[in-house]
């Protein structure tokens, strides 16, 4: 409280003067990564944001390197009185694209960039890992020793958020999502108590967990990942000119109905503008996680004409490095999902083409990056789901095989993200519209993918939303990270339509609400 004084005795406006005294208090509480504005270090994690569009201004970040850290922030900025007005924001690996996301303006951001150890115990086939690792850190510890987990494909992606949002991985066919196969959360509550979520205690939270975001029920500690033994993986990119589209998506199609009969196998396709080329080009992605040259399940794709491969064996890590997208733009995402359905694919790259030249009528910069790309979602993997105890991503209520999209522009100011946001919109929701009059469109968002503006959790269906929302009162009954930490997707501004069908929803499921003005967020 003497620091909020003192401040106020200087001169500063009264929100200032207690976050600044808020800072100040975390330094006092013994935490010694408290980091402000006119340093080297805080520009550098600011600057480490994937998306230029999350590097926000926090009044400091505040950076904890174990458990005990992390309740010693938990309990100053929920119970310090010098804290008691000041917002904060959450960041793992700081991957997710929108503003405010992961990070905050006029508040403290809690950035566990130093908690990035990775354990492997053979005995118990079990990879003990901290939040703010990215997968480049898990793979480089676990490949020497010949095991890996299912993780991200790209190996600047942060772990909290990739497997508290679901994760799809190389072996989804196999295993089921990346987060079926975290066997444990630790987790640090609004209240500071350090709890356990598993099969055996905790077990609801654990479900909750898997695909509802830990934004809601408080900071994940470490998370404990089912491992296992592996050796190199077959895989690379390819890359095909635009003019094999009708043979690309052929091939995909095919693809998705054949999962089921071949799980080593993952391939992404992606329609993409390079300013390179100043073209869209087919890239893809291919795997088989059993280090099968070229194997039986290919034959469409490879009958292809490529421009070029980088396909080889290879490790884990390199195939994920491998996978980087750029940065240094403003990134904005949109996704959707759709019936395993050549006509609504076929339609989805020709608007997907029609937005790049409407782009280019709009803005005057050639810098600028889009992808359209496609991802099986079989339901062999909503069936491994269930095996190993259930998610809350709520895939068991598609009957059929389907494809998820990711749509997205990726620009350099913030003029430009603000002419492509309705722009992008406006040709997903024709992506929508066209799905939904052939009978296609599948009522699910993939939170890993999802613009602010979007509502995943809606579509889970109402079972699943109630239960994040029984989770996060259990653990976290003032609705602390509901109001207090503002920022992911919330289960507090889910509405009453939640599960009512995609007809009965908007485009993006809510209205959108501003970043900076997400205060006294009830109805928890």
């Amino acid at each position: 409280m003497l620091g909020a004084i003192i401040a106020v005795l200087l001169g500063l406006p009264a929100a200032l003067a207690q976050s600044s005294a808020c800072c100040q208090t975390l330094q006092d509480a013994g935490l010694a990564h408290v980091l402000y504005p006119n340093s080297t270090e805080y520009a550098n994690r600011t600057l480490s944001y994937w998306s230029v569009s999350a590097q926000l201004s926090p009044y400091c970040i505040v950076q904890p390197i174990c458990t005990g850290d992390v309740v010693k922030v938990i309990n100053t900025l929920v119970k310090g009185p010098d804290c008691s007005t000041t917002q904060f924001a959450v960041r793992s690996g700081g991957h997710t694209v929108w503003s405010g996301s992961n990070n905050i303006n006029n508040g403290v951001t809690v950035d566990l960039g130093l908690m990035k150890n990775v354990t492997l115990d053979k005995n118990t086939s079990t990879a003990l890992i901290q939040p703010g690792a990215r997968w480049m850190n898990v793979y480089g510890a676990l490949d020497p020793e010949g095991w890996t987990v299912p993780g991200g494909r790209a190996g600047s992606v942060g772990v909290a958020g990739f497997l508290t949002g679901g994760g799809n991985s190389f072996f989804t066919a196999k295993v089921g999502f990346a987060c079926d196969n975290v066997k444990n959360f630790e987790l640090v509550t609004a209240a500071g108590e350090v709890i356990n979520a598993n099969a055996d205690e905790n077990a609801d939270l654990w479900q909750a967990l898997k695909g509802g975001s830990g934004a809601n029920f408080g900071i994940v500690t470490r998370l404990d990942m089912f491992a296992f033994q592996t050796g190199n993986l077959w895989g690379g990119t390819a890359t095909y000119n635009k003019t094999e589209t009708a043979k690309q998506i052929d091939a995909y199609v095919k693809w998705t109905d054949n999962v089921a009969n071949y799980p080593d196998g993952s391939s992404i396709i992606f329609w993409s503008y390079l300013p390179t080329l100043a073209d869209i080009v087919i890239l893809a992605a291919y795997e088989d996680t059993a280090g099968n040259e070229a194997p039986a399940g290919f034959d469409n794709f490879m009958a292809i004409p490529r421009i070029g491969d980088t396909l080889r064996i290879d490790s884990h890590k390199a195939l994920t490095d491998e996978l980087e997208q750029a940065t240094g733009y403003r990134d904005i995402w949109f996704t959707m999902t759709f019936n395993n359905d050549a006509e609504i694919f076929t339609k989805i790259v020709e608007l997907n083409e029609a937005f790049v030249y409407k782009w280019k009528t709009v803005s005057a910069d050639p810098d600028f990056v889009t992808q359209c790309m496609f991802q099986s979602i079989p339901t062999v993997f909503s069936k491994h789901s269930v095996e190993r105890g259930g998610n809350v991503l709520g895939l068991d209520k598609v009957e059929t095989n389907s494809i998820m999209l990711l749509f997205n522009i990726a620009v350099k100011t913030a003029d430009e993200e603000a002419l492509a946001r309705p722009l992008l919109a406006s040709y997903g929701k024709q992506m929508q519209d066209f799905a939904a009059s052939k009978n296609g469109l599948v009522d699910w968002q993939f939170m890993n993918y999802a613009d602010r503006e979007q509502d995943p959790l809606a579509s889970y269906g109402s079972e699943n939303v109630e239960k994040i929302r029984a989770a996060a009162r259990k653990v976290d009954p003032q609705g602390i990270f509901q109001t207090k930490a503002p920022g992911g997707f919330k289960i507090s501004r889910v509405g009453t339509e939640a599960g009512a069908g995609v007809e009965a929803r908007a485009l993006f499921g809510r209205v959108a609400v501003d970043p900076e003005a997400m205060v006294n967020i009830s109805n928890l």
